[in-house]
């Protein structure tokens, strides 16, 4: 179809909003409406939040410790991913029903080939976004963005500009109307740097980025750049993946910011890698039987460790591993620049299965997992614990999947 008509390609980006928080909110409706962050690593830090903790500052990463201080009377609960990767799956469930074309892009964040749908459901692309909201919101509880547009860049950019809860549409001639409000810095894939670049060339908006030659993005961000050019200027370049293969790895890694002497810092940033490794391998319902852990120096030496483990995607187990590494690798004095966590030795979870498996053992597992979230939820955190938790020398956690293992 000729790119002179509004929609020669249709897709749509749907991300859910404040996944982790939303996710806690669904069997804590007593909590709706109030501030909310999610914890990890021992419940040391944010990893994620509601819109109103967000807006007064609380941020990824952040000690729990500093949050508090800037929101004590938000609700500060551990985070359980065997849970999200529940929820996930059931909203992914509802996009399948649209089309059988899906990316799950992230545990939170897919895309759907929305081409040819139309006809079937008799609506607008529109209408059909707003269907997918308030289809997710009324079988799982939580509120999801939905941009539709001709490209995979512009259709996630489009589902950034009305969170929450928000339906934003990009038809092909409505291109460059809308990139006129997108600050460069909020195209997809230019990050800090790229972005300080941009700026040195004038460039200040993703409409000063398409209405420059190619050639000049081409020697300013190579292929990277030229592929974003052509996407956002509406031409497909990047394909749904539709059958990913299993990775080899997944890897977590990412500059401190600047170079610093301070573990804490360190610590909080490797935990955010875990959690973000963790999550995927629940996500793609995968295991990891070989963990590392490096941190980069100053003089932009690695030093590193790995270990192999029992086949797992278990949080508190990963992280304890990480962090025990860590320490190991810690040299007081020593000035670092960067670190990262890496899942290697992949394999599917055999033990998981599909999640909303109907088989006795998870069906077990299942409800004994939602009565001790009830009885501790009804009468304090930890008043039922697993057994595991009791035999091991680690600091207490609240949650932790598989809790008990029914026979």
């Amino acid at each position: 179809m000729s790119q002179s008509s509004n929609w020669y390609n249709a897709i749509a980006h749907v991300d859910a909003d404040c996944f982790f928080a939303s996710c806690e909110l669904t069997r804590r409706p007593d909590l709706k409406g109030q501030p909310v962050c999610v914890l990890s690593s021992q419940d040391a830090c944010v990893v994620a939040k509601t819109y109103d903790a967000k807006a007064i500052g609380i941020k990824t990463g952040m000690p729990v410790w500093d949050a508090k201080k800037l929101m004590p009377e938000a609700h500060f609960l551990s985070a359980d991913f065997y849970y999200y990767g529940l929820i996930s799956e059931k909203m992914f469930s509802i996009f399948r029903r649209y089309s059988s074309d899906i990316e799950a892009y992230s545990i939170d964040e897919g895309f759907i080939d929305m081409n040819g749908i139309r006809s079937m459901w008799r609506k607008s692309y529109r209408e059909i976004a707003d269907h997918i909201r308030a289809t997710v919101y009324n079988e799982v509880g939580i509120t999801v963005s939905v941009g539709i547009s001709t490209t995979r860049i512009l259709a996630k950019i489009a589902s950034e500009m009305n969170k929450p809860n928000g339906t934003t549409i990009i038809a092909g001639r409505r291109i460059s109307n809308f990139l006129k409000d997108v600050p460069v810095g909020n195209i997809p894939g230019i990050g800090r740097n790229r972005k300080q670049l941009m700026l040195k060339f004038n460039i200040h908006t993703a409409y000063d980025f398409i209405n420059t030659p190619v050639e000049r993005i081409d020697y300013m961000l190579g292929k990277t750049g030229v592929d974003l050019w052509h996407e956002l200027n509406g031409t497909p370049v990047f394909p749904l993946e539709l059958h990913p293969p299993m990775p080899k790895t997944i890897a977590r890694t990412a500059s401190l910011g600047a170079v610093t002497t301070n573990k804490a810092l360190i610590e909080r940033h490797l935990t955010y890698h875990t959690t973000r490794v963790v999550t995927e391998l629940v996500r793609q319902q995968l295991t990891t039987s070989l963990v590392s852990v490096f941190i980069r120096l100053k003089s932009f030496e690695a030093v590193g460790h790995k270990v192999r483990i029992t086949p797992t995607n278990d949080y508190s187990n990963i992280i304890r591993i990480i962090l025990s590494m860590f320490k190991h690798l810690f040299k007081h004095g020593e000035q670092y620049r960067a670190c990262g966590v890496v899942a290697s030795a992949i394999a599917p979870d055999t033990q998981q299965g599909n999640l909303f498996t109907t088989s006795l053992q998870m069906n077990k597992q299942l409800t004994i997992t939602k009565v001790m979230d009830d009885i501790n939820t009804r009468f304090g955190s930890q008043v039922l614990a697993p057994a595991t938790i009791c035999k091991a020398a680690v600091p207490r956690v609240k949650f932790k999947y598989p809790l008990i293992i029914a026979t």
